[in-house]
């Protein structure tokens, strides 16, 4: 309880004008104290959602604030107790307190004792008085447009590089098979290793990010994958190169989780699409570029140099990260802001929502680990379109495996060839990009149509088209991977493949963030999850289908296992509010 006395003198002078400022309880300042100044005062007559403290006239001053003009110049109590709605509990009851007077430069002496009125309130009503916002030019979203997409491109990039390094181990397995004495089975685990800690890193990396802030957790990650990078390409044997490579993607994962959250805090709903289709581009072209440039360094050079070469750009792509990416996590920045004003007014009394969270890592780390599952067990949509997702991102990491077998064996391409086929998948995903805008203007017109506010389902219109490509294409590869058709054939098959995966990932992605907005990380971090564990085990089998299958039945079964996953944005996008409308979880 905090007791404030009011007193019931009725002929008092006024308060000087300087001793109040708006927002804050109406007690008179010293003329010394920093907020007691006209410029403070209009600055937050300006700025009323600066700091969230209610004007509360009965609420206790801190102690910095007592002075003696509290004393010399004090609200009658009819005056202090009309001026107090806000308060909680207001009791008045007249209590014998003894006064004190004050002469400047003088100490304080007691003159007797009179009847005064106080005002007995709940401290959690002060508490609230005292929590710290952002100002609308503070939040991330106000920050130069320059700034935002200089701040995605960086961690598009990463992300880029991250799944870049995944796929460019895929043409390393003969020669490490030969240097390490190793089977053929053992050397892929390389990529299959790497995959499984992408997938299981987001779980300790989203919780971390969320407590520290997205830019250090981005620091941390990059800069050891740049440490296990040396691990990898110095390794004197399997079980150090494999430990190393699992490492790499655990700590490089954190770009496939929360940088999409990096996107929704830098952009609003409205905004979100364009970037977000930019960043979700980025990881799935990384696997494209990998086995292109791995090609070529290791029919030329020492298997060694593909991760020398990878540890220079991992290095460039931290320099970048610490220079170009600012901190966009509000929540934090409410944090920092908070931990300022404390520094500068010596009040400890000001707090941001951070600062009362009970900082259990361990604890954290069994909710991120709990949170994205209970999302996928309970919620329908989600469960189905992560399904959907992390078939698509199978059938990609498991070409990693076909393609050489259906080029090198039927077509006789060496090395640095065979990585060149990934091409017509990365030249669908390029060209699917700027057809962005079209499915833009369908969200608009959506929003036209349902009060200015656009469904998350309108995103899933990208996922119809892409539903239908992504068959399609299989299909069309599948019986094009003969000898006897000339082999640009299979490769421009591959090209439909390449949009409909873009259109696929960038309507799922965009959205899980939409729909569970409250719960975003968690959504994207169960879609990762299951998405890449899901292309870790595809590498695994892909040798021994395509063996034993052939390359034509093997894709055929492929496509009719998509084609049977077609029709989930089609259904979703029509019941999807009515899904939501039930669910705990999605955003209403």
């Amino acid at each position: 309880m905090a007791i404030v006395p009011l007193f019931e003198e009725q002929n008092t002078p006024s308060p000087p004008p300087h001793a109040y400022y708006p927002g804050h309880p109406s007690f008179p300042l010293s003329s010394a104290h920093p907020y007691s100044s006209s410029a403070y005062a209009s600055y937050r007559s300006e700025s009323p959602h600066n700091l969230r403290r209610a004007s509360s006239a009965s609420s206790s001053p801190p102690a910095s604030f007592l002075s003696s003009e509290w004393i010399d110049h004090p609200i009658s109590a009819e005056d202090r107790v009309e001026r107090a709605p806000s308060v909680s509990r207001l009791d008045r009851e007249p209590v014998d307190l003894p006064v004190f007077a004050e002469k400047s430069g003088g100490k304080g002496k007691k003159i007797g004792k009179e009847q005064h009125v106080v005002a007995v309130e709940e401290v959690a009503d002060i508490d609230d008085e005292y929590e710290v916002d952002l100002l609308p030019e503070e939040h991330p979203q106000h920050l130069p447009l320059w700034r935002k997409w200089l701040a995605v491109v960086i961690v598009s990039c990463c992300s880029f590089c991250v799944t870049g390094s995944s796929s460019m181990a895929a043409f390393t397995e003969t020669a490490v098979a030969n240097d390490f004495h190793i089977s053929h089975e053992i050397a892929v685990l390389s990529v299959s290793l790497f995959v499984e800690g992408m997938a299981l890193g987001p779980l300790l990396t989203g919780p971390l990010s969320e407590m520290y802030g997205r830019n250090i957790t981005y620091r941390a990650s990059f800069t050891l994958m740049f440490a296990f990078s040396f691990g990898v390409a110095f390794a004197p044997n399997t079980a150090v190169y494999l430990i190393f490579r699992f490492l790499s993607g655990f700590v490089g994962s954190t770009f496939l989780s929360v940088a999409g959250g990096t996107v929704s805090d830098l952009f609003t709903n409205e905004e979100v699409a364009n970037p977000m289709a930019f960043y979700t581009c980025s990881p799935f072209i990384g696997p494209i570029f990998g086995p292109l440039v791995s090609g070529f360094i290791n029919q030329n050079l020492y298997w060694r140099w593909t991760y020398y070469i990878l540890t220079i750009w991992i290095f460039v792509q931290t320099v970048f990260l610490y220079i170009c990416v600012p901190e966009t996590y509000a929540p934090i920045l409410r944090k920092w802001k908070a931990a300022r004003i404390r520094k500068s007014t010596g009040d400890a009394n000001y707090w941001a929502p951070l600062d009362k969270q009970d900082k259990n890592i361990a604890e954290a780390m069994l909710i991120s680990f709990y949170k994205p599952f209970e999302l996928i067990f309970y919620e329908r949509m989600a469960l189905l379109l992560n399904l959907w997702t992390s078939m698509v991102l199978g059938i990609l990491y498991l070409t990693f495996q076909a393609f050489p077998i259906i080029f090198t064996e039927k077509h006789s391409f060496s090395i640095q060839q065979s990585g060149l086929t990934f091409l017509g998948i990365g030249v669908g995903m390029v060209c699917a990009m700027p057809t962005q805008s079209y499915f833009n203007k369908l969200v608009v017109r959506d929003a036209k149509n349902n009060g200015g506010m656009a469904p998350p389902e309108s995103r899933l219109y990208m996922g119809e088209i892409g539903a239908v490509l992504v068959p399609i294409s299989l299909f069309w590869l599948s019986f094009t991977t003969y000898a006897s058709v000339p082999w640009i054939v299979p490769i421009i098959a591959s090209i439909p493949f390449g949009i409909g995966l873009y259109y696929v990932f960038t309507a799922v992605f965009t959205y899980l963030v939409t729909a569970y907005r409250p719960l975003a990380a968690s959504a994207m971090a169960g879609n990762t999850a299951m998405r890449c564990t899901f292309a870790a085990v595809f590498s695994l089998f892909a040798g021994y289908m395509y063996n034993g299958m052939g390359t034509v039945g093997a894709t055929a079964l492929l496509a009719g296992i998509m084609s049977v996953m077609a029709p989930l944005p089609f259904i979703f996008r029509r019941i999807g509010p009515r899904l939501r409308e039930k669910s705990r979880f999605a955003a209403h």
